[in-house]
């Protein structure tokens, strides 16, 4: 009963944060106009910037920035205990992540779709510009990276999702095609995806599980080569090879409408877990407060930097200024892409805590026999932090939420499939869009310091998914393409100094305009100082362990932080001349009408 108690009271918050404070931000704060022109007319290509139907540009915006994110950072963090994981994400979500997003898509959206990192050159200062714009580019790097040995290692752990997965692709190119050039009505592409998508979700897992065990090269040779004996090797290189695809094509046709098709599967995924709930009801069978595993690090502030999606998180605000500001249709629809998807991932963060704490414990299947309660939880929550990998944070979710949607009467294998599906989809949704912001990114660096060979979009794509693929194939701790795990312990902290350094150019704007900035400072001050706290902490084990790679660059983006946080206090005093300045430029070129 409590678990279910905790998802509908959470749900109705939601609800309430997003029709009060949601529309209190967008009518008064940032005063969204539904007659202002928007970038996706005034400067529509028909390849990045295209104006999009509301409920598709959601399905982009939320498959884009959910990804893993809302999973693994709950799932790890019940280790703590699960009412502060709780807490967070409902406070989080609703007074910094939505504040955050929203803050983010109307400034690129007011500054012609330009970056969160390219406007803050406007705002604060040319070297701010590049110092954020390089902070982007290692995140967006680091996530392409590992991500794809994410995706790689759940094809290898799950073969029955994999045909489901990459079917979605073709299908999403016949949608994009329906909806922009056939102009058909959303509703019929929308359902005949949906069910093709849950047909091969069924066909996957009980007769084409797909794997990749046949080594495409001898055994001698390159570290590169000889990673592609593995299956995880083989896959990160597909996936790379899809992502430099998903970049160079027009946005509709193939990235946007996957990612709406991965939404709708969501929805259904998300409705299946809330009846699951309802009908099994499981008892909570993890403790509220208190660490349950060895070597644990601190509560604060590693709680704010283990939960990001879901509660906030740096990346939302490359989304939101990178693709979604490029097509958003109407002013008034950013509240709804903005502040409602950040609430909607963190629905997800709550149900993804409920299967941990709960789901898992109805039953799961180890070597030793079958467990429930307590010992299952244990089974998975016992080993230590150390212990909790990837592959092991997403099985615990992957077997609690197979439950819940099982008690519905669907095969528990089945149910399991489903989840994976929904996990790779969405990561595979993460990965192509990063590809495609860290694109804009190094076209941007490359206006910046004025390389013009950087401005064309295959050289600046194949930059991108180049440094990736090194990254990921450096000899790394879990094998072929773990390069990116070597830099992964630093990646939480700066992502949310990435949320610190968006909410301080969503400030200088509000300032810029002359808007109230009281709401903004608390969450401002909260994401400069826990991951800069935590960074700090981690120094501290990383120079225990010699480990001079993470030291460098842990240093690196302290002081890169510290640099713009010093240049953001020195233009602060500057800001007011500065727009009226400009006010004064734009009355002159365009003189307003009288009479």
């Amino acid at each position: 009963m409590m678990t279910l108690l905790i998802a509908i009271g959470s749900f109705v918050g939601f609800l309430v944060a997003y029709h009060t404070y949601g529309r209190w931000l967008a009518r008064k704060i940032f005063a969204l106009n539904p007659d202002a022109a928007t970038p996706s007319h005034t400067l529509a290509d028909g390849k990045d910037y295209v104006a999009t139907r509301p409920a598709v540009l959601f399905g982009h915006h939320f498959s884009s920035i959910a990804g893993t994110g809302p999973i693994v950072g709950p799932a790890i963090a019940v280790l703590w205990g699960w009412l502060p994981a709780l807490l967070w994400v409902l406070l989080g979500s609703i007074f910094v992540g939505a504040v955050h997003d929203l803050g983010s898509l109307v400034v690129s959206m007011r500054h012609k779709g330009q970056s969160i990192g390219d406007v803050s050159g406007k705002l604060i200062s040319f070297r701010c510009r590049l110092l954020f714009l390089s902070i982007l580019f290692f995140a967006l790097t680091l996530v392409v990276a590992v991500f794809g040995l994410i995706i790689a290692t759940l094809f290898s752990i799950y073969p029955g999702s994999v045909f489901s997965v990459w079917f979605a692709m073709p299908l999403a190119v016949c949608v994009g095609v329906l909806i922009y050039k056939m102009k058909m009505p959303l509703f019929f592409p929308s359902a005949v995806a949906l069910s093709l998508l849950y047909l091969t979700v069924y066909a996957g897992v009980y007769y084409l599980p797909l794997k990749l065990d046949m080594p495409l090269f001898a055994g001698e040779g390159t570290s590169f080569f000889q990673s592609l004996h593995s299956s995880v090797g083989l896959w990160t290189v597909l996936i790379l090879c899809y992502c430099f695809l998903a970049s160079v094509l027009p946005v509709w046709l193939l990235l946007q409408p996957r990612d709406y098709i991965s939404s709708l599967q969501l929805y259904v995924a998300l409705f299946a877990l809330v009846a699951g709930l309802i009908i099994a009801a499981p008892p909570i069978v993890a403790p509220a407060l208190g660490s349950v595993g060895e070597g644990m690090p601190p509560l604060m502030p590693f709680l704010f930097i283990t939960i990001a999606c879901g509660a906030v998180s740096g990346f939302h605000s490359v989304v939101s200024s990178g693709t979604s500001s490029k097509q958003i249709d109407n002013e008034r629809d950013a509240q709804f892409i903005g502040y409602g998807s950040m609430l909607v991932e963190a629905v997800l963060a709550v149900l993804v805590i409920l299967s941990c704490v709960a789901g898992v414990g109805m039953l799961i299947h180890t070597d030793s026999g079958t467990l429930t309660g307590q010992a299952a939880f244990s089974h998975y929550y016992g080993v230590g932090w150390d212990k909790m990998t990837l592959a092991h944070t997403i099985a615990v979710f992957v077997e609690g939420a197979g439950n819940l949607i099982s008690s519905l009467g669907i095969p528990r294998d089945l149910a399991c499939g489903v989840v994976a599906v929904m996990i790779a989809g969405f990561a595979m949704t993460t990965i192509d869009t990063t590809t495609r912001l860290n694109r804009y990114v190094i076209q941007e660096m490359g206006n910046a310091v004025q390389v013009k060979m950087l401005n064309n979009k295959f050289v600046a794509t194949l930059v991108a998914v180049g440094v990736s693929a090194v990254l990921a194939f450096l000899p790394g701790p879990q094998g072929p393409g773990s390069g990116g795990l070597l830099l992964w312990p630093l990646f939480g902290a700066t992502n949310q100094l990435l949320a610190g350094l968006a909410l301080m150019v969503v400030i200088f704007y509000l300032r810029w305009i002359g808007k109230p900035l009281f709401f903004a400072i608390p969450p401002l001050l909260l994401m400069l100082l826990m991951p800069a706290w935590a960074i700090v902490n981690q120094l501290s084990g990383f120079s225990e362990k010699k480990n001079y790679l993470l030291i460098a660059f842990g240093t690196a983006i302290l002081i890169l932080q510290l640099w713009m946080v010093i240049e953001a206090i020195i233009a602060w005093r500057s800001v007011p001349e500065r727009a009226a300045r400009e006010d004064a430029v734009s009355a002159e070129v365009c003189p307003k009408h009288e009479g």
